[in-house]
């Protein structure tokens, strides 16, 4: 039996755990701030979905609590307006609180990425969804091994 397959993570994978969230963060703040305004409110809707709305009210100063009301409670629409004074650094802010929520949600952004033309293009996003899916693919051999 291979003793890896049953240790607990050491600092080093741990540490790598931190660093991969804290980057991809800071990759999804790049994408965002490369993209047109209908992809930037198309990401943010993305992320806004698995969050609570009481959750948000402490995000980035409660920006996205705001948009959340102005989406209507039921549905779930985020308009280009909504995104105009949403920054980079919010983005940010925002994609480290859906990480501790749900990093499935993280995982889809791959596929969201990829499937829109605006966002295709850009060495950000491209770096984003390698890792995106090199994480999920690691979390999925992890899953099999335990």
């Amino acid at each position: 039996m291979n003793t890896s397959d049953t240790a607990p993570p050491t600092a080093g994978q741990k540490a790598d755990c931190q660093v991969s969230e804290i980057s991809i963060a800071q990759l999804v703040g790049q994408v965002y701030e490369a993209a047109p305004p209908v992809e930037r409110s198309r990401l943010v809707e993305y992320l806004l979905r698995p969050l609570g709305v009481l959750s948000l009210v402490s995000v980035a100063n409660g920006i996205f609590a705001n948009i959340r009301f102005r989406s209507g409670l039921p549905e779930l629409h985020v308009r280009t307006e909504d995104v105009r004074n949403v920054r980079a650094g919010d983005v940010i802010a925002l994609v480290n609180h859906v990480q501790q929520v749900s990093i499935h949600a993280i995982d889809g952004l791959a596929g969201m990425l990829t499937s829109s033309p605006g966002m295709t293009g850009s060495a950000a996003a491209a770096l984003l969804v390698t890792l995106l899916m090199q994480r999920s693919r690691n979390r999925r051999a992890e899953d099999l091994a335990a």
